[in-house]
């Protein structure tokens, strides 16, 4: 499958069973007008929990029909995150979403033991990146939003939520590039000889579903020219679906330089528990955080 922009996922969303997204704390413009958009084009039912007054007042605002919006009354971040979650663990909907509310509080009641959405693995995000001016090239780029300094085994976690995520989105056999500044082994270079290991791991068949290699630098990571030019020979070299970045300082500027300074398309979503969760920047455009609601149906289903 050939994937030339992100326009997909809504196709995909809209061809399958409607889900529900729960969404916390819905009070961003740019949330909000995403909720409405994805009702406008039949791609999920939404209930917005939090202070239901504060919800109608934005919406008016801004214009925006809530008709057809189920709202939930919780007056503060921490019950309307608690109600969300317990929607989502319950039930009740099939994916949770963070709107205008501390990551770090969304995450506590994820994490809760008794009705949260830990599934017992890795927890790892996931941003899907259009790139225009490589033709519509997508990647995807993780982690760039929940692990710090991922050890080996964290990064095959991370292989393995994205793989599951690609194949649920069409793409059979994803290539993955686990980047470094260089694409040679340097022992002085821990994700080197990480990237090293993946690599011959996934010759083995000890990471499934996929193909993974590296050390690669960004350039020959992506562009075939790159690679060809510093002799790189590999399926992976100039073609990769997935960039494995090395810490959460990479994948953070790399994200945010293609979205901020690219002005480029993007959908995000947290992987690797009981039911996805939609977790955007609160600086995303209406666009981005569409898009990461379609991207999270398509999952959940």
């Amino acid at each position: 499958m050939t994937i030339h922009n992100l326009d997909f996922l809504m196709d995909l969303c809209a061809s399958g069973r409607k889900m529900t997204i729960a969404v916390a704390c819905p009070y961003g413009d740019d949330a909000l007008a995403a909720v409405c958009a994805a009702r406008d084009r039949n791609l999920v039912n939404s209930v917005l929990v939090g202070d239901a007054e504060k919800i109608r007042v934005l919406a008016e605002k801004d214009g925006l029909s809530l008709d057809g919006i189920e709202i939930v009354d919780e007056k503060t971040d921490y019950l309307a995150v608690e109600k969300s979650v317990k929607m989502v663990s319950g039930g009740d909907a099939d994916l949770l979403m963070k709107g205008l509310v501390k990551t770090a509080t969304l995450l506590k009641s994820v994490l809760n033991k008794e009705w949260g959405l830990r599934a017992g693995s890795l927890l790892s995000h996931l941003f899907l990146q259009e790139i225009t001016v490589m033709g519509g090239r997508i990647f995807g780029l993780t982690d760039g939003g929940m692990n710090m300094y991922p050890d080996l085994q964290t990064k095959v976690g991370i292989i393995e939520n994205a793989v599951e995520c690609y194949h649920k989105i069409g793409v059979a056999c994803p290539m993955i590039a686990a980047l470094a500044a260089v694409e040679v082994v340097n022992p002085d270079m821990a994700c080197t000889l990480d990237a090293a290991a993946l690599a011959k791991m996934s010759d083995r068949g000890q990471i499934k579903g996929c193909v993974v290699d590296g050390p690669f630098a960004l350039d020959n990571a992506v562009s075939e020219e790159a690679a060809k030019t510093k002799g790189i020979r590999s399926p992976v070299a100039g073609n990769a679906d997935i960039l494995l970045v090395p810490n959460i300082e990479c994948g953070n500027l790399v994200g945010k330089v293609m979205t901020y300074l690219a002005k480029e398309r993007g959908a995000g979503v947290v992987l690797g528990a009981r039911k996805p969760i939609v977790l955007t920047s609160r600086f995303d455009s209406m666009e981005t955080k569409l898009l990461s609601i379609a991207l999270g149906a398509v999952v959940a289903r």
